[in-house]
């Protein structure tokens, strides 16, 4: 048994369905504080986190990621428990296998690995861990992020260890993600009996016509890194149930997951303006689930390029695709986060599993950064 894969297993053995942290972060916690960090728990709303950090010096260097998993699911429908971590033919079965458990037990194994080389780095080394990344996110990461901004503590690279990988350990790096913006919609309309239109305003038929003209919107045309805005209707509600009544109102949900080519104020700002060009009595209520971020190529993608192609041999490519991390907190104290972690083909899933042969791997990468970054 390799160090990852025994870390890796002690980890998933730890039930932390979000927002439980199960004592993940103390396992991780006794190896980080043999090597010298000062373990700070900054706890709110019942989720657990912790900022472990060695040095004082610049540059900073953290890993990010989650100890929380999302629920199973069936437990019948899983060929072994998934809680009791199992190796069958290479692979390692077990939830959280590859988000993220494989990935933290990779940044330890890493860290612990390069101090015993450079026991005095040219620089600081941190970790930021959290058990509410699956969840609401409202206790976890962000809640870090600000301690460390009130008090001026700011980091210069991180590295989120998210699943990141299509087809093979190696192959994608996360340099950004667009950022997710929702819209509930309510158009009101007067309510009456179908026979006496002249009487009514169905604002199902005056919501129609503008939602087109927002399907068919072209928001922005994307740039380097990410592809254009894109504009989703999830959800849309109205009516009474009876077939000889016009409702009177209507609601819809929309999402815009949208690059750094547009702001939350552009695409607030052009939709109010087309509402208000159709003469609507409506009203909106927006909740910005993330803002997007980006790490341009520089001395971290380059960095973390590096290190990954000699410890996989692999080239990897630079991607935005995807939903939210906890990058979109940390770039807001750091100029350059990227996300790197295991192949993410089973992730949330039934089975969810990560090949054994990837661990090792995973954590010379990981120890390749530290070295490029902050050796002495």
């Amino acid at each position: 048994m390799t160090a990852v894969l025994d870390l890796t297993r002690t980890l998933i053995a730890q039930a932390s369905i979000t927002p439980a942290d199960q004592g993940c972060l103390d396992i991780i916690g006794q190896r980080l504080a043999a090597c010298g960090f000062r373990l700070e728990r900054i706890d709110s709303g019942g989720v657990s986190n912790l900022w472990a950090r060695l040095g004082e010096t610049s540059p900073l260097l953290c890993f990010a990621g989650h100890t929380d998993v999302v629920p199973t699911g069936p437990l019948e429908s899983w060929q072994t428990d998934p809680f009791r971590p199992v190796v069958d033919n290479g692979i390692l079965f077990g939830r959280g296998a590859a988000d993220m458990k494989s990935s933290l037990a990779a940044f330890v194994v890493a860290i612990e690995q390069f101090l015993a080389i450079h026991p005095r780095p040219a620089g600081s080394i941190a970790m930021l861990l959290t058990s509410d990344e699956e969840g609401d996110a409202v206790d976890g990461t962000i809640r870090v992020v600000e301690a460390l901004k009130a008090r001026g503590e700011r980091i210069d690279y991180c590295v989120v260890g998210e699943p990141t990988c299509v087809d093979r350990l190696g192959d994608t790096i996360k340099n950004g993600r667009r950022g997710s913006l929702t819209a509930r919609l309510v158009v009101h309309g007067i309510q009456g009996h179908v026979a006496y239109p002249e009487k009514v305003r169905n604002p199902i038929h005056q919501i129609a016509p503008v939602l087109a003209i927002l399907a068919a919107e072209t928001w922005d045309a994307g740039n380097d890194y990410f592809p254009p805005t894109s504009f989703q209707i999830s959800n849309i509600h109205a009516g009474t149930g009876a077939t000889n009544v016009v409702p009177g109102s209507i609601e819809v949900l929309f999402n815009f997951r949208h690059s750094t080519a547009s702001t939350v104020e552009q695409l607030q700002n052009r939709v109010h303006a087309i509402l208000d060009a159709h003469g609507l009595e409506y009203e909106i209520r927006w909740t910005i689930g993330g803002k997007p971020f980006l790490t341009p190529r520089g001395r971290l993608v380059d960095v973390a390029s590096a290190a990954i192609t000699e410890a996989t041999g692999v080239t990897p490519q630079l991607s935005t695709t995807g939903g939210t991390s906890d990058g979109r907190f940390i770039a807001d104290i750091c100029p350059e986060v990227v996300e790197f972690g295991p192949v993410n083909a089973t992730i949330h899933k039934i089975n969810e599993c990560v090949s054994v042969a990837d661990l090792e791997p995973l954590a010379r990468a990981y120890r390749g950064i530290l070295e490029r970054l902050v050796a002495g």
